[in-house]
């Protein structure tokens, strides 16, 4: 969504900009898959993909996804053609990504960890017509009953033993062969060896970058029904241009990028994965978060850029190798935080500990994601701030009694985001669409401010903020003053039902390995902190809180507990 004319004024955060950075530069766009085609071109002997020790070319990879888009091209993927990705981070992923983008279609990503039936229903909702999955039973018996019981004509089932290094590979399939799906031959079974198997020559597209859809982009559901996310060719390109932008001093070439994060959530879509192709950087990819793991990945790699949510930098600042020393962190240069709020003794820690820049940034499946980050320069990120809109976005803060009324600077109301990275709407949803387009900008559903040197502010989600006695609570406030606690490791914030005041407050909260912490000692740790009417009147001490798949804190399983209570406990009042 380009800016409207009215917004081409001077901008409060344009003063704020590092002198390397230009909010007023051109942002380029195109056809998406033209990244690779750049990568491939410009980079081609230099290391693309680092999967488990097997390490994929720029070269390879470009020559991969032809031959997948051929293959694809085969199968009748054209125009609009949706192909569905059930895949944790391997090369599949990124081969069939762009394999998909370059035989003409639309990509949807899907959650492997989903139940069958949030998989049965996303594939009716976007019209997806093949899926790629692996040969791992986990989603590999997913994938068949969805085959079996909706749309889908084809499964394209990728090796896992043929993605991993040569003796790693022959010795997969005896040390995992539990593990391993047993695959029909068949003509919907397409197996990625078979669908590569061809000169890599497909049919060219043309491609509209401002309307045509590349990915379908399902957003989390957690405060409602799950929406695809239409995000064009341009609106992607736009925003790993936009990526670039804001970190001026990462090398082109020279780079070394740890993608933990999933490959299918929007934020390592872009950040790890777009991000990276387009500056010729090496992924190293791993299929799930082990925090072990990834601190010997760190240690043996030496990678400079390390993309994360709050609660993976909270399980290293937690580490006890970390903090005695025993864990080199000192090859990453740069960190960027999304996802969540970033807790400022979380960011000072991480900091301290790695010695590298780590800085918060701010946006949605519907923004592509990056709408806002702090700037990288010494000094130039602000507490508690997301940063300033990326370059070519403008931030507003309208009314939320009056969606329509922007607000003056320093106001609190919904913050609404206006810029080429913005979705072309969501799909199959007229009427969402009308009310999340509002007056030509993004209703983000968020409540925040801009301050007078233009860095944004978050308070809290519309629908998560807390009544209590007609006052507005904001759970992120109030978890924002618990994690200053020592011994508070995580925190979740939530409202429950209140007879007397419609609802309360209360405190999911895990400490750390070895602490000790009453409800009593934290209620009396956050009087000088929190108004009483801000104040938890329930805390729940729990070993361990619920987290979506990329690791960010979730409330709704959580609510969904607390809303059972309270029909159980109704129950037998009856």
């Amino acid at each position: 969504m380009a800016q409207s004319e009215a917004q081409n004024g001077a901008h409060p955060w344009e003063k704020s900009y590092p002198a390397n950075v230009d909010w007023r530069a051109e942002i380029p766009t195109g056809a998406l898959h033209s990244l690779l085609d750049d990568a491939a071109a410009g980079y081609a002997d230099r290391p693309a993909i680092d999967f488990l020790d097997r390490i994929t070319s720029y070269g390879e990879l470009g020559a991969l996804a032809n031959r997948a888009a051929e293959g694809f091209q085969k199968l009748g993927v054209g125009k609009g053609r949706k192909v569905g990705l059930l895949l944790p981070n391997c090369p599949a992923a990124v081969i069939c990504y762009f394999g998909t983008l370059k035989a003409g279609g639309t990509v949807v990503n899907f959650n492997p960890l989903y139940a069958i039936e949030e998989i049965k229903k996303q594939i009716e909702d976007s019209e997806t017509d093949i899926l790629v999955t692996l040969d791992l039973s986990l989603l590999y018996d997913k994938a068949r009953v969805a085959l079996d019981e909706t749309r889908l004509s084809h499964l394209v089932v990728c090796s896992m033993a043929e993605m991993l290094p040569r003796l790693k590979g022959w010795l997969f399939p005896i040390v995992k062969r539990k593990e391993i799906a047993s695959v029909p031959s068949d003509s919907r079974h397409v197996s990625l060896r078979a669908l590569t198997d061809n000169a890599g020559n497909p049919a060219p597209i043309e491609v509209d970058p401002e309307n045509d859809i590349a990915v379908l982009q399902y957003t989390g559901g957690t405060t409602g029904t799950s929406k695809g996310a239409m995000l064009t060719h341009a609106n992607l390109t736009a925003n790993a241009a936009q990526a670039t932008m804001v970190m001026p001093d990462a090398e082109e070439g020279g780079e070394i990028m740890v993608g933990v994060l999933p490959l299918f959530h929007v934020f390592a879509m872009t950040v790890v994965m777009n991000f990276s192709i387009r500056l010729g950087a090496k992924m190293i990819l791993l299929p799930r978060f082990e925090l072990d793991t990834v601190l010997k990945v760190i240690d043996k790699k030496r990678p400079t850029l390390f993309p994360a949510v709050p609660t993976i930098y909270i399980a290293i600042n937690d580490h006890p190798g970390v903090a005695a020393g025993k864990c080199d962190l000192s090859s990453i240069k740069l960190c960027l935080s999304g996802g969540a709020a970033l807790p400022r003794e979380v960011q000072d820690r991480f900091q301290t500990l790695s010695g590298c820049t780590l800085v918060e940034g701010y946006g949605l499946s519907e923004t592509s994601p990056i709408a806002t980050c702090n700037p990288t320069v010494p000094g130039g990120s602000r507490e508690g701030s997301l940063g300033l809109p990326v370059p070519g976005t403008v931030v507003e803060i309208t009314s939320i009694d009056d969606p329509d009324t922007v607000l003056p600077q320093g106001e609190t109301g919904e913050i609404c985001i206006s810029g080429p990275q913005v979705m072309k709407g969501y799909w199959n949803r007229d009427e969402e669409n009308a009310k999340a387009l509002s007056g030509g900008r993004f209703h983000t559903g968020d409540v925040g401010h801009i301050d007078e040197d233009g860095y944004v502010y978050l308070i809290d989600r519309l629908k998560e903020v807390i009544i209590a006695g007609g006052y507005n609570i904001y759970p992120r406030h109030v978890e924002e003053a618990i994690y200053k606690h020592p011994s508070v490791l995580e925190v979740t914030v939530i409202g429950v039902d209140d007879a007397r005041r419609q609802q309360t407050v209360k405190a999911f909260v895990r400490l750390k390995d070895g602490a000790n912490l009453t409800a009593e000692e934290l209620t009396t740790f956050l009087e000088d902190k929190l108004s009483p009417i801000e104040m938890p009147k329930q805390i729940e001490f729990r070993d361990e809180l619920p987290k979506t798949i990329i690791g960010k804190l979730s409330k709704k399983e959580l609510v969904a507990e607390e809303t059972a209570k309270l029909r159980a406990a109704a129950d037998d009042s009856d």
